[in-house]
């Protein structure tokens, strides 16, 4: 078998073609990253024969239109982590830093990591993930615009200052457009322009929230069931899973989002410490999770109980719950995606 180590960039990918024993048998480099140079690439992959896999670092806004015409001519891709590849840059004889060598190294971890994921066709996920993203920077632009308009408030009158998370409400911004508008000056113009452009972006975001609220719906509904997970949580966690049965069970996905604590010890004391490791969005929208049911979920306030009874602090029994919560989203994502597969396997009959 030829394993095929991509270095992706944004206008170039760099191929490393190894053999089983991690030997270098051959250098390709595109001239653009376009569907015709990846053609090139297949042209040229083929001299290594049918048995071949491409391994490529996990950095998909960069090698997702490539992942898509190589899946899409039939070949079998793996992800590699970011952090294999320093390793293996480590232990290589050669100096430096250039496309050939971190190709290299992407190509020998693949080897030595056998069960890394398997890249597939992009299914509703990625769909999901733009709008949140999307809403996200909406809701970051918005708040810088109102830390603007507070200070321009302030200027105008000291005693003017709306109560806080009230400007999120389109009638405060109403009333705020209305009075600045019988004010004249260049600090009343700019405050009035920061008004309309805050109000147009809450108005864009609560239709996302309104658009993200009705796909989740229909991806997930076993998750939304989960007490303390909402709408805007769900697609966090749909969008940076992407698809649930890439890991091989609930533990490798505690690992994957950080709440599967770290063994550091050794002799005969067994001890383990928080993971600040994984995919720190998803670890915090299980967090998020976890402080709602402790607020007002009767099976988690129990749980809660039980730890600190045997003496967990209030982080150490909330650090336990957010495990405990991470097997329970992986089973609920388990069950709406076999419910997805059984409900388009009859459209595609």
């Amino acid at each position: 078998m030829v394993m095929l180590g991509i270095d992706a960039h944004k206008r170039t990918h760099t191929v490393v073609a190894v053999d089983d024993l991690g030997r270098q048998m051959g250098v390709y480099t595109t001239a653009a990253t376009t569907t015709e140079d990846h053609l090139g690439l297949l042209r040229w992959a083929a001299r290594f024969g049918v048995e071949r896999v491409w391994a490529v670092e996990d950095c998909r806004h960069l090698s997702r239109r490539l992942e898509r015409d190589l899946l899409g001519a039939g070949e079998r891709i793996v992800r590699v982590p970011p952090k294999l590849m320093a390793h293996a840059r480590d232990a290589a004889r050669t100096y430096g830093k250039s496309d050939p060598i971190d190709a290299l190294a992407v190509g020998r971890a693949a080897l030595r990591h056998p069960d890394l994921p398997a890249a597939q066709l992009d299914g509703p996920a990625p769909k999901l993930r733009l709008l949140v993203d999307h809403r996200e920077d909406l809701v970051a632009e918005r708040t810088r615009c109102l830390n603007r308009l507070r200070w321009h408030l302030h200027d105008l009158d000291p005693t003017w200052d709306p109560p806080a998370r009230s400007l999120s409400r389109l009638k405060n911004l109403d009333a705020i457009a209305a009075r600045l508008s019988g004010i004249e000056g260049m600090t009343a113009r700019i405050a009035a322009d920061i008004v309309v452009h805050t109000r147009d972006l809450t108005v864009s975001e609560r239709a996302l929230e309104r658009e993200i609220t009705t796909r989740v719906r229909e991806l997930a509904p076993t998750l939304l069931e989960i007490p303390g997970v909402g709408a805007l949580t769900a697609a966090k966690i749909i969008a940076e899973v992407a698809d649930i049965r890439r890991f091989r069970s609930k533990d490798a996905f505690a690992r994957h989002n950080g709440t599967a604590p770290l063994p550091v010890w050794s002799s005969n004391h067994q001890r383990h410490r928080l993971s600040r490791t994984g995919n720190r969005q998803l670890n915090a929208a299980i967090h998020r999770i976890a402080v709602t049911q402790k607020r007002c979920h009767d099976d988690a306030k129990t749980y809660l109980q039980r730890r600190s009874a045997l003496g967990n602090s209030n982080r150490e029994a909330l650090r336990a719950l957010k495990r405990r919560l991470s097997d329970v989203v992986y089973r609920a994502l388990i069950t709406d995606a076999h419910a997805s597969t059984a409900t388009c396997l009859p459209q595609a009959a």
